[in-house]
């Protein structure tokens, strides 16, 4: 028995370049696609920019925390997800995925490669909102910078995931503008992020605490001015003390999006 046919091929692509070459190959996709760029990239510093005019936040919090936590929430779900739901549906119809799987990248490559583009725009435009606070000297550290870090990882991976898991749905990338209103519209508006939660009828307050958009709102709170879901701050308290609800229900929020995604993708479309 010989072992030439267990041997490695050492002129196969590693992983790294694999998926190098698909997120290139996508990332020429996207920029094709006007409308795709537009929403992608100047439709949620938009967004942003109006957070001051609007008067949302500000006041003890102070408008560079409030225009960074609005700069996450909103290239997470206007951004990441949307976008993710929309290029996932249409790259399925175009049987483009079908043909990926065919080569040399596995499923979860062929997945993670096209979602690496919008993942480096999502990042890209938090670098870019930064940079403009800190220009209008509204730059003040956080109190935690690793919830930060932690907020915007795991809605990273948590809005990759539910765009995944909402293809399953979402027969066309047009009536991608219907089935992702549960997350675009109304999670992100009950998340706390354009007003506190307090301010509802205690039992809709309840509902939205559990939304998948207001853990990541709590822990940017928290990680930026140290203020509660209420608005206030902490006190003596810890600030990881309060982060450990939001903490726990964001990545209970990620196993659910990862088991949805696992049950609910199709890699063809439906005939």
């Amino acid at each position: 028995m010989t072992t030439a046919t267990s041997t490695a091929n050492p002129t196969a692509p590693s992983r790294i370049a694999r998926l190098r070459a698909a997120a290139t190959a996508e990332a020429r996709l996207l920029l094709r696609n006007r409308t795709a760029v537009f929403n992608s990239v100047l439709m949620p510093l938009l967004l942003v920019a109006a957070v001051p005019a609007l008067g949302i936040g500000g006041g003890e919090v102070g408008v560079g925390p409030t225009m960074l936590t609005a700069a996450v929430v909103i290239s997470l779900v206007y951004l990441t997800y949307y976008n993710l739901v929309t290029t996932y549906v249409a790259r399925r119809e175009d049987l483009v995925l079908q043909r990926m799987r065919t080569g040399e990248l596995s499923d979860g490559e062929v997945l993670t490669a096209t979602a690496v583009p919008t993942l480096l725009v999502t990042v890209g435009q938090l670098l870019l909102v930064t940079a403009g606070v800190v220009a209008l000297g509204e730059w003040t550290a956080p109190v935690q910078p690793l919830l930060v870090v932690g907020a915007v990882l795991g809605g990273l991976v948590l809005m990759v995931l539910l765009a995944i898991a909402s293809t399953g749905f979402t027969r066309t990338a047009e009536s991608a503008q219907i089935t992702t209103l549960p997350i675009v519209l109304v999670s992100s508006a009950l998340s706390g992020l354009f007003f506190p939660l307090s301010v509802l009828p205690e039992g809709l307050a309840n509902i939205a605490r559990f939304l998948p958009v207001t853990p990541v709102v709590d822990l940017l709170h928290l990680g930026f001015s140290g203020t509660t879901w209420e608005g206030d701050p902490v006190g003596d308290v810890s600030v990881w003390t309060w982060a450990a609800f939001p903490a726990g229900l964001l990545v209970a929020w990620i196993v659910v999006a990862a088991l949805l995604a696992r049950r609910g993708f199709r890699w063809a479309p439906r005939r």
